[in-house]
């Protein structure tokens, strides 16, 4: 009796779950989500931000088809050609697609259309869709991977590169296409595994079940729920990963691939949809925090190049893996409501990102380093050192990052704003735009964010629509900023401090506006061999250190590549003495540039003091072990300096975990 009680209740408490009316959402059983995505291209960039989606248009993500040719060009499989069949092709569209919508730009629509076409158009009767596998015999391109071609692992980014495509156009051919593909995967799974062909579907499968679960709620169709549950069991076991002591292991180091782990975070909470056990949040959160504790580095990311590889700041941190960070911070953020995964999006998107590419958007970095202070095609302490993977290049170091670090900075701006339960809408994470939402009753509204955050401390928000409506509005609290403060209507607006989501509901009139305050104190982090990172607002900063850039040419690439070495001295630590707030003077740097990620448009710099320390030098082309203990004679305060930090993404040459220097009291 009392099981069939406790039953009807958790029926009727599901019926009274609040669901966004206007935008694809989560439909019974799943789990009700607090946010949810709006349509592709309803958000449009402002700023800085609209200048990077710019910069992308112009460099690799709108030409790269002609200047990557052999992989990108009309001999793709993914075209009906002989030529790669696997991931890069997809990898490309998945950021040019949003990216062509985002910035209602028809050339880029017309690229990406064309490989949309031939994968609807070109779908097998059984359902299967993509690169036909070729016969006994076929030409090797040396380079392309041409083979696997049935493999479930590219299925997943194409099919992601269709959602999204869905998302700005209704195109009902992809759920046709989604449809069927997913009754003949639900057919062959029990024959061909995920890790049939390839280990990379079995880590992946995420991605494949957070698109199951997108095409069931739209068709409610049953057999994709029998579906979602092969797809978890056959997938990487990520749950017990995250949750486990493999990631904090350091002797011996996991065996765990840097990109995987990034990918794989968001498996568990996609799965909770489904299974709304506390087993699977707690989890990711457990894993973030071993990887934090075993493998982080002061910019959000990790020791990962290739393996994970602890946490000394020289070890690298792959491209792919800050892109996937990102991706799977934007799947988990709205279906958790968890505001720590979007101060976790901005960490990774305003420091790491813009590092990794150059202002052109025309070669990337395949590693990064916390402390990076020379940028040559020479061997490093990684485990995967071949192939010059810390210099800027097309293809240097391995391809996958030249086509998957186009989903970045696009798919950023598509999660600024969401669609709420309660039929309002969402600010999570900040950025310069606008955004027209269907909210309320029906309505449909404009709002517009103007700021110039993460340098600057202060947001505006502005209601542009005619017409009064009422609806209500969500806004992030940063978990970094004390003493927030939000005016509606020139008037404060009066919250919980513990609040981290503060919601204002009521009638909107034309010309009202939402003033944002978020003060930005320093605050010193501890890192790996007692070193100390400088951070402000969501911003890591960095030592300044003059570059000298040169463009090398040589084989085995047929593109020519970047390297930079320092112009001016690295090796500074800072005072133990003065890690307060008040020996750091911040200075903003008249208005933002439209591009200011560089040392030239830092737009805030930071001055504090600072010794070098001169037994600190290079160890295998790279920074040596920061020194855990130094210690400066009684009169050392005159060998002080006063030194420069500037924002962690504006940098190419940094020193972001400073060693600590002490100085003996007088005697």
């Amino acid at each position: 009796m009392f099981l069939l009680v406790f039953q009807c209740l958790a029926v009727f408490c599901q019926k009274e779950e609040k669901r966004n009316d206007y935008y694809i959402t989560n439909q019974s059983p799943l789990v009700s989500q607090p946010y949810t995505a709006l349509s592709l291209g309803s958000i449009k960039p402002k700023g800085w931000l609209l200048e990077m989606l710019e910069i992308q248009k112009e460099g690799l993500t709108g030409n790269l088809d002609s200047i990557y040719e052999v992989v990108c060009g009309s001999n793709n499989g993914w075209l009906g050609g002989t030529g790669d069949g696997w991931e890069r092709g997809p990898y490309w569209l998945d950021g040019l697609v949003p990216l062509a919508y985002i910035l209602d730009d028809e050339h880029l629509k017309a690229k990406a259309q064309k490989w949309i076409e031939w994968s609807i158009n070109n779908q097998r009767e059984d359902g299967y869709f993509g690169p036909q596998p070729l016969p006994d015999g076929y030409i090797k391109i040396p380079g392309i991977q041409q083979d696997k071609r049935e493999d479930w692992w590219p299925k997943m980014v194409m099919l992601k590169v269709l959602q999204q495509y869905y998302s700005a156009t209704q195109d009902k051919r992809v759920i046709a296409l989604m449809d069927k593909y997913f009754r003949y995967q639900l057919g062959k799974l029990h024959e061909f595994p995920l890790g049939h062909w390839s280990y990379w579907a079995n880590r992946r499968g995420g991605d494949n079940l957070a698109l199951v679960y997108w095409l069931y709620n739209i068709t409610r169709e049953k057999y994709l729920l029998e579906l979602a549950e092969i797809l978890f069991e056959q997938t990487y076991n990520w749950t017990q990963v995250y949750s486990g002591t493999q990631i904090a292991s350091l002797n011996p180091l996991p065996h765990l691939h840097c990109v995987n782990v990034a990918q794989g975070l968001k498996q568990p909470v996609i799965y909770y949809q489904r299974h709304p056990e506390g087993r699977y949040l707690e989890a990711v959160k457990k894993g973030l925090s071993s990887l934090k504790q075993a493998h982080g580095v002061v910019s959000g990311m990790y020791g990962g190049d290739e393996r994970l590889h602890g946490n000394d700041p020289t070890q690298g941190s792959e491209l792919c893996s800050a892109v996937e960070m990102m991706y799977s911070f934007e799947n988990i953020l709205p279906i958790t409501g968890d505001v720590y995964y979007a101060d976790y999006l901005e960490k990774i998107a305003f420091n790491v990102l813009p590092t990794q590419h150059d202002d052109q958007f025309m070669r990337r970095q395949y590693f990064q380093q916390a402390n990076q202070v020379l940028v040559t095609d020479v061997k490093r302490n990684f485990f995967n050192d071949e192939k010059g993977r810390i210099v800027y290049g097309l293809l240097t170091g391995y391809p996958c990052c030249t086509t998957n670090m186009h989903q970045g900075w696009p798919k950023f701006v598509q999660n600024l704003w969401y669609a709420t339960a309660d039929n309002g809408l969402a600010a999570l994470v900040y950025g310069a735009s606008e955004v027209r939402a269907t909210v309320g009753k029906g309505e449909v509204v404009k709002l517009v964010q103007k700021t110039d955050y993460p340098f600057r401390d202060k947001i505006q928000i502005s209601y542009e629509t005619d017409k009064i409506v009422k609806f209500p509005l969500h806004l992030r609290i940063p978990g970094w900023c004390e003493n927030p403060q939000i005016k509606v209507a020139g008037k404060l607006w009066t919250f919980d401090e513990k609040d981290k989501i503060v919601v204002i509901d009521r009638f909107w009139k034309k010309g009202d506006e939402i003033e944002l305050h978020f003060p930005m104190k320093i605050r010193i982090s501890e890192w790996a061999q007692n070193s100390r990172g400088v951070e402000r607002g969501p911003l890591v900063y960095a030592l300044k250190i003059e570059e000298k850039w040169r463009e090398v040419r040589k084989a085995p690439w047929k593109h020519s590549f970047l390297e930079v070495e320092p112009k001016s001295d690295w090796n500074y630590g800072l005072f133990m003495n003065q890690l307060k707030g008040d020996f750091f003077k911040v200075k903003e740097n008249g208005p933002v540039a439209s591009m200011p990620w560089n040392l030239q448009n830092a737009p805030v710099i930071i001055e504090t003091k600072g010794a070098k320390i001169p037994s600190w030098q290079l160890y295998n082309n790279s920074v040596g072990m920061i020194p855990v203990r130094t210690v400066f004679g009684v009169n050392s305060a005159d060998q002080s300096e006063r030194i420069t930090l500037v924002p962690y993404g504006c940098t190419t040459l940094r020193i972001s975990q400073f060693p600590l220097i002490r100085i003996p009291p007088k005697k």
